[in-house]
């Protein structure tokens, strides 16, 4: 399978996760989200990038668990929380929002 975003073919699996990680773009996102009839605010941006500084630091996609204390610890407990994160995300935010970030499939995701 693969992706179309700013004029170049990007190779996901068979889920629609990024092949190479290295080859994230914004663009690329902004196509997966358009995709699943998503369009990405600052708000969603704003766990998309999270997720990338989480990645490069842990080297490990967080779980939904992780995913929102941690969120909860560096933008605030307005958005740390599960409601906040699958109103953004309602195909899951460990799921979808890796997915659009460029990262693998979250480890215990379905």
């Amino acid at each position: 399978m693969a992706i179309e975003a700013n004029g170049k073919t990007f190779e996901t699996d068979e889920e629609g996760y990024l092949a190479n990680l290295n080859e994230w773009e914004p663009e690329v996102a902004t196509a997966m989200a358009l995709a699943e009839d998503c369009p990405l605010t600052d708000e969603h941006w704003d766990i998309i990038n999270f997720l990338r500084e989480y990645y490069e630091e842990y080297q490990i996609a967080p779980a939904v668990r992780v995913l929102t204390k941690a969120v909860g610890k560096k933008l605030g407990k307005d958005k740390g929380n599960s409601k906040y994160l699958y109103e953004l995300f309602p195909y899951g935010p460990g799921k979808q929002a890796c997915k659009y970030a460029g990262l693998p499939k979250p480890t215990g995701c379905v």
